[in-house]
């Protein structure tokens, strides 16, 4: 049996929703396979830059979003070995950016908030369950072979968007390199409760140190204590299934024994990391967006970063070609320009925070990398100046003109 759609969209995670809706805000008709039973909500991406709201917003969700998380200015370095506390914020943005602010919440919460909005829409329909075997695009089309259970269908679109993750099976059905490398350590994200109302710790802190280096920022308020995301690094020689029995040792040099102690852990994800891209980003009919067109570490919150300008892109460009008959010449430009901004900008910028985070081993080097914060904390416009990188991050229209 085989069904015919305007659009499939692989992936039903924040970027593939989100395209899903915003082609079908133009009348498109979209159709969602994604292989999981419903949405997954492990340990991933909190926080979304202030440079991606103006796109949520255009899509209806920022309301909604806001509810739902919470909104907040602050940053701040804190060196293991030295005690420095480096303070600056997102003030300095005020009076030049619409939302001067980032949004914080969990991954699997965004991607709810897109769902609850995707449901108001009939065009849009989404396969829970349905797993890609094959793809097979022609001139006309591309042909999406799924397992349902013990059965297989074919899904026909005219269109395809591969936003199934960094394990892809449309880019791998493709045969689309990825190219890159992986980094010989693992990630582990955690989700803990423990008091946060202590002086010092910024909503998003960046714990300094080669060995007990964290990523640290808060989720939502909830519960008696708020919800924080705590990620550290360790060789990924060590046992996965033993790291919880080490997370401890984290947790007390980083927060002390008598907050350690009194810390619950919520969920607890290890991870491989990796600096990747596809070869391409369009293959004929079949485009690729989110973690299956590129990876990188999670320092700087630049994964989903790429993928929100992704769809932002792909729903303008894609949408035009559909709708109004824009040659698909725009496609490629699609493909290219979101590929040079991965390579040439998030990519480096997401392995230099790394370096610095967690491998900042020599302390005179430490000491000039960290000069930049101490000034940014001093010198708004020069604040405002850096802080506007994430918006380099997304491509101008791919329409205008």
């Amino acid at each position: 049996m085989r069904e015919d759609h305007q659009v499939v969209v692989v992936g039903a995670g924040p970027t593939g929703l989100l395209t899903a809706l915003g082609l079908a805000q133009q009348d498109i008709d979209v159709t969602v396979v994604e292989r999981a039973p419903g949405l997954q909500d492990a340990p991933r991406a909190i926080v979304y830059h202030w440079s991606t709201l103006g796109g949520i917003e255009r899509l209806g969700l920022f309301d909604a979003a806001v509810r739902e998380g919470f909104l907040k200015q602050d940053y701040a370095y804190r060196v293991h070995k030295t005690g420095e506390i480096i303070e600056y914020g997102l003030k300095p943005l005020e009076g030049k950016v619409k939302h001067p602010y980032n949004l914080h919440m969990g991954q699997g919460v965004l991607a709810q908030v897109i769902l609850r909005e995707a449901e108001t829409h009939d065009n849009i329909r989404i396969l829970w369950g349905h797993e890609v075997v094959d793809v097979a695009p022609d001139n006309a089309g591309v042909d999406v072979r799924v397992q349902v259970v013990d059965d297989e269908t074919t899904v026909r679109g005219a269109w395809l968007v591969g936003a199934d993750g960094a394990n892809s099976r449309v880019r791998s059905a493709l045969d689309l390199g990825f190219d890159g490398m992986t980094w010989p350590e693992r990630f582990v994200a955690t989700n803990i409760r423990f008091p946060d109302d202590r002086e010092g710790w910024a909503q998003s802190t960046f714990y300094v140190d080669d060995e007990y280096g964290a990523i640290i920022a808060k989720i939502d308020e909830s519960g008696e204590h708020g919800l924080w995301r705590y990620t550290f690094m360790e060789d990924d020689a060590l046992p996965a299934e033993t790291v919880a029995d080490r997370l401890p040792r984290f947790l007390s040099a980083v927060f002390g024994d008598d907050v350690a102690d009194r810390i619950e852990v919520d969920a607890i994800s290890p991870y491989r990391m990796h600096q990747r891209s596809a070869s391409t980003f369009r293959a004929g009919r079949v485009l690729l967006a989110g973690d299956a067109a590129h990876v990188t570490n999670p320092c700087g919150g630049l994964g989903l970063t790429m993928g929100l300008f992704d769809a932002y892109a792909l729903i303008e460009a894609l949408g035009g070609v559909i709708r109004d008959g824009v040659q698909d010449g725009v496609l490629d430009a699609y493909a290219e320009q979101r590929r040079t901004a991965f390579e040439e900008k998030a990519s480096p910028r997401a392995s230099a925070n790394k370096q610095l985070i967690f491998h900042s081993s020599d302390l005179a080097k430490l000491d000039k990398d960290l000069e930049l914060f101490r000034r940014m904390s001093k010198d708004s416009e020069l604040a405002a100046d850096v802080l506007y990188f994430t918006k380099t991050l997304e491509c101008p229209s791919l329409l205008a003109g």
